[in-house]
């Protein structure tokens, strides 16, 4: 008896071992946190500060003018090209479809959560030739629509139904929606996401893609959708994405699968090809950019992460790092005198608006020298200008910047402007008279013009 008490103790003590070696471990590991962590939880926990965020970075990028602006943030309602006949084909296609649980009804994660079946059952048959081209037979497929309309759990390895079953069936149920995936509110920016194109060495537009900036502005866009949409997209996309990359098999590529999909996730309901006026061929090489970037769009920019992060911890030491970044720091190690578990120590509450001035400044500096290295033309003068202008430092570094639109400022601003703008030109006389001090490096532009 005594002995198999000593053998359970013994057992028990080698478990606490185990047990504290692995914590040991763990403890010695740098903790990493999920790159997107504060950026979701900003979304959650802020979203008109996100909101801003975001839409404030997307007019950075592409041009708005305030009706177009006033639909992606949803202060109007969405304009998009209609045929004269939409009303009348809608109704019919009410006749002639019956809504259920799934097809016809407004997109839920109940509804995503059916269509997952189709999706996970093509993803095990993209060898199948023509695979989304080539329709399925269609009494199998109205067998297969009712089955998922009453929310059964479908076996779809039986062999009952065919993958161009399934696929024409995921055609129809993204058709049928009440919206458009992409959403309508998201038409406009799409088509001018698709007009960004690089510039030469003199400043001037060429017509070659710039897919830098185009992926960027997606990333935004995406970042604004509704969640059940960016959850479908992201799992459609990703279907796409490794059935274009077995078309040496089934021959379809990106821009065939994008003829495909186009009229289904980005078309505005009731519209003729007609009624596009010549933006087909700009929404097929769209969609089909989607499918071969996707796997780079469902992730914040690097600099929508770092404010994230900010807004929450107040402090710029490294707490968050992308998966290439932290793959090579755990290759080669971490640099001198710099850690990614201990956080950077601050000397007061002000040092990290500090901080973000300096890097503010060395970056301006730096994009000064780039400026300054171009040819001499119109542009270059331009920019020149802009860089002389003072610098306006914002006080509160955890108020999301803004970029209000010159059209949504109120007529109460413009009438106020009007009439105190002599009362505060005259203050401002005084207030230097009393105070005749000199600029700060940061508010002065010989400074700017003093970095080269």
């Amino acid at each position: 008896m005594a002995a198999d008490n000593r053998h359970n103790l013994d057992k028990r003590a080698s478990k606490c071992d185990v047990f504290n070696s692995h914590e040991k471990s763990l403890s010695s590991q740098p903790v990493i946190f999920n790159p997107d962590f504060f950026v979701e939880r900003l979304r959650h926990e802020h979203p008109q500060a996100f909101t801003d965020l975001v839409l404030s970075n997307i007019t950075r990028l592409i041009d708005l003018p305030g009706d177009e602006f006033s639909q992606l943030n949803g202060e109007a309602e969405p304009r998009v090209p209609s045929s004269a006949g939409g009303f009348l084909r809608s109704l019919n296609f009410l006749k002639r479809k019956e809504k259920g649980l799934v097809f016809g009804a407004p997109l839920t994660e109940e509804g995503i959560a059916q269509i997952y079946q189709l999706i996970e059952y093509l993803s095990k048959n993209l060898h199948v030739e023509g695979l989304f081209r080539v329709p399925g037979h269609s009494l199998r497929q109205a067998a297969l629509r009712e089955m998922l309309n009453t929310g059964a759990e479908i076996d779809l390895e039986t062999g009952d139904f065919h993958p161009n079953d399934a696929a024409t069936l995921l055609k129809a149920f993204l058709g049928e929606l009440p919206e458009p995936l992409l959403t309508h509110r998201h038409y406009l920016a799409h088509l001018k996401i698709g007009e960004l194109t690089r510039f030469d060495d003199q400043g001037n537009k060429t017509t070659i893609p710039d897919k830098e900036r185009q992926i960027e502005a997606l990333q935004l866009l995406f970042m604004l959708l509704p969640p059940a949409n960016r959850s479908l997209l992201k799992l459609l996309l990703d279907l796409l994405y490794h059935t274009a990359r077995n078309q040496h098999v089934n021959k379809m590529s990106a821009i065939n699968l994008a003829t495909m999909f186009a009229p289904h996730i980005i078309w505005p309901k009731n519209v003729t090809a007609s009624d596009l006026q010549g933006n087909i061929e700009k929404l097929n090489k769209g969609v089909a950019s989607l499918i071969r970037y996707s796997q780079k769009l469902f992730k914040a920019p690097v600099y929508i992460k770092e404010y994230a992060r900010l807004y929450f911890t107040g402090s710029t030491a490294l707490k968050s790092n992308d998966d290439m970044t932290l793959y090579s720091r755990a290759k080669n190690g971490p640099t001198t005198g710099e850690s990614l578990s201990t956080p950077i120590k601050r000397s007061g509450p002000e040092a990290s608006d500090t901080e973000l001035q300096n890097y503010t400044q060395s970056a301006l500096k730096e994009l000064y020298q780039q400026v300054n290295k171009l040819p001499e033309s119109a542009k270059k003068k331009k920019l020149i200008k802009q860089f002389e202008k003072p610098l306006q430092t914002p006080l509160d570094s955890r108020v999301p910047f803004c970029r209000r639109h010159w059209r949504s400022r109120s007529l109460g601003e413009k009438i106020k402007r009007k009439v105190l703008g002599s009362q505060i030109l005259t203050y401002k006389e005084n207030v230097s008279l009393k105070s005749p001090q000199s600029f700060t490096s940061g508010d002065s532009p010989k400074a700017i013009n003093e970095m080269d």
